[in-house]
């Protein structure tokens, strides 16, 4: 337990000297073995992975491989290096002259790359069989590091290695990349992860039960280096025995059958019992970031296993809970355990900013509760008595005015006469008959008012089809003559520059008149009234009211008629696929793919 009369702590103290030491990385391991076997070793690494998966030490075992000359000296680079020999022992103290180790981020700019690698590489070896060059996070150097180093990396010398760490690899430069023989490092399983730990915890005669090692390894996330940091830190918490309870409390964890009983109140929506076990838990040391975060690792887990039964296999969990949980989630539907996941994410978020954590977790509680027991739209039609019908509108489309069902579309009001207009439009001087048939001509393609709008919407002139559809009280309307009543936030030249431009689109001259009274309702109120109408149609429907009363405060926000469904479903129909049989009745004289 001691190095030089200190405490070395037990990541340092158990950390991989062989390959066949290194947990959960078999993949890379039989790669590398293969290779060396071979004399196939590449001339640059990298090694990717989480934190605390071993790419450091993986980069030093490559090293003592390299350079290892066996107990005789004698030796070839092998993957069992044998520790004992001068390249092994100064590899491992980190006093090789040979294997010069770098961190990313101290020396990130190219003055450092110059200095450390590039100005000295040329330089054989002193005693050793390779000179290697150990880079961790290796994604912090600079761009013009990277780009003095790449011609180095491409064609270095015969006994020169380069080996690379990093935790984000996508920041390191496909350049790079390609110039470098990749390894990921995976997280380590829970089942490896609780054996290592359990050996850890032989070797070092340190009784802790079996729970609080699954505890420390869902913790630690994969990372070998936290689970047995956090191990370490267990083993002097207990003093002797370690407990599930006292490594929960010194992680900060609720109980983990707690939280499914705070889980289980919330979805009955039984506010003041979950109120209550959230008390009870923050009262215990618990924190309310971590209790939701627990709460929403349940929510996922019990989502995944309704759809991969074998979820319920959580080594890191115990036997009773797994239990509890299967039966659990045969009770819940997707949409529940959904719902509960994206208000608890929202949850998390809420806490981390709050002044009172406590309080913002509370708040979360009681929302779900409140949401917790809502029906679904299915379950709703199910209890009103109403199924769905294939368009998806469960009862029939209320009708509209005509008994054919609603429109939200504003018709053109019928023209009414007017009296004594005011005329904007220029007084012709007498044109030739040919030139008014002309003229005339041309304005037969707009019959009504609607066409007009029509023809504003096609010219995208967004300002004059806002105001002729809010401001416009249509009296009368006959081509190119168009008198109207101006609604009160109608501008002053509205007239004016409607007539400009309806003569600068068709060719031809507009009579724009305007009264003082006498207008229809404008489209926009056509528009809303219809829709207003509709609303209060549909609210009648004996399905629609019952879900308004299920549900007090919620409002009918948009109408869909039968026929809009039908025209939007028409729409996005796929086309028909052509008969086989051509015009002679033929089939076989049918060709796909001919395009006559």
């Amino acid at each position: 337990m001691s190095e030089q009369g200190g405490y070395r702590v037990l990541a340092r103290k158990y950390r991989p000297d062989t390959f066949a030491d290194l947990v959960g990385q078999d993949a890379m391991v039989r790669t590398l073995r293969n290779a060396f076997e071979a004399d196939r070793i590449a001339q640059a690494f990298i090694m990717t992975g989480i934190r605390g998966t071993g790419k450091t030490t993986t980069a030093r075992i490559i090293a003592k491989g390299m350079n290892c000359t066996g107990t005789d000296g004698t030796g070839k680079p092998t993957t069992d290096p044998c520790g004992t020999c001068p390249q092994c022992v100064g590899i491992a103290a980190g006093t090789h002259v040979d294997v010069i180790e770098m961190d990313g981020a101290s020396n990130t700019g190219v003055d450092n790359i110059r200095s450390n690698i590039i100005d000295n590489i040329s330089y054989a070896p002193t005693s050793s069989r390779f000179k290697i060059y150990i880079i961790d996070e290796v994604h912090m150097l600079s761009t013009s590091a990277f780009n003095a180093l790449l011609k180095t990396l491409e064609e270095p010398p015969a006994h020169v290695k380069f080996i690379f760490a990093t935790t984000e690899i996508r920041k390191v430069p496909v350049t790079v990349l390609s110039r470098c023989q990749r390894f990921d490092l995976r997280r380590i399983e829970p089942e490896d992860m609780i054996a290592l730990l359990r050996r850890i915890a032989d070797a070092e005669t340190a009784q802790i039960e079996d729970a609080a090692l699954s505890l420390i390894t869902r913790a630690a996330e994969g990372s070998a280096r936290d689970a047995t940091s956090l191990l370490d830190q267990a083993i002097s918490h207990g003093a002797g025995e370690t407990t599930a309870d006292q490594v929960r409390a010194m992680l900060g964890l609720a109980d983990r059958g707690r939280v499914l009983d705070l889980f289980d109140r919330i979805m009955r929506g039984d506010a003041a019992g979950a109120l209550d076990e959230l008390g009870a838990q923050y009262a215990d040391g618990a924190d309310p970031q971590s209790v939701l975060r627990d709460l929403a690792e349940i929510a996922h887990w019990l989502a995944v296993m309704k759809v991969t039964p074998d979820a319920a296999d959580d080594p890191t969990l115990p036997h009773d809970t797994r239990v509890r949980g299967t039966e659990m989630a045969s009770h819940l539907s997707q949409r529940v355990l959904g719902r509960a996941w994206q208000m608890l994410l929202k949850a998390l978020d809420e806490v981390g900013t709050a002044p009172n954590p406590m309080m913002a977790a509370e708040m979360a509680v009681i929302r779900m509760t409140h949401v917790a027991d809502l029906p679904s739209p299915e379950e709703l039609m199910r209890k009103f008595g109403t199924a769905p019908s294939p368009s998806g509108t469960g009862a029939p489309a209320p009708s509209g005015p005509s008994g054919s069902g609603a429109t939200a579309r504003a018709t053109a009001p019928q023209p009414v006469p007017a009296a004594a207009p005011r005329s904007f439009a220029p007084r012709s001087a007498g044109p030739a008959l040919a030139t008014q048939a002309a003229a005339d001509s041309a304005l037969d393609r707009f019959p009504n008012f609607d066409a007009v709008v029509a023809l504003i919407r096609s010219q995208r002139d967004i300002k004059l089809l806002v105001e002729v559809e809010s401001s416009l009280r249509l009296i009368s309307y006959s081509p190119g003559r168009i008198a109207f009543e101006p609604g009160p936030l109608a501008p002053a030249d509205l007239a004016q520059r409607l007539g400009a431009r309806l003569q600068s689109w068709t060719g031809s001259r507009w009579a724009i008149s305007v009264a003082a009274t006498g207008g229809a309702p404008t489209i926009t109120e056509t528009r809303d009234a219809e829709m207003t109408a509709l609303k209060q149609q549909a609210a009648r429907h004996p399905l629609v009211a019952a879900v308004l009363l299920a549900f007090p405060g919620a409002q009918l926000s948009t109408i869909r008629t039968e026929a809009e469904l039908n025209a939007r479903a028409a729409a996005e129909a796929l086309p028909e696929i052509p008969d086989a049989d051509d015009a002679d009745g033929n089939a076989d004289d049918w060709d796909p793919f001919d395009d006559e």
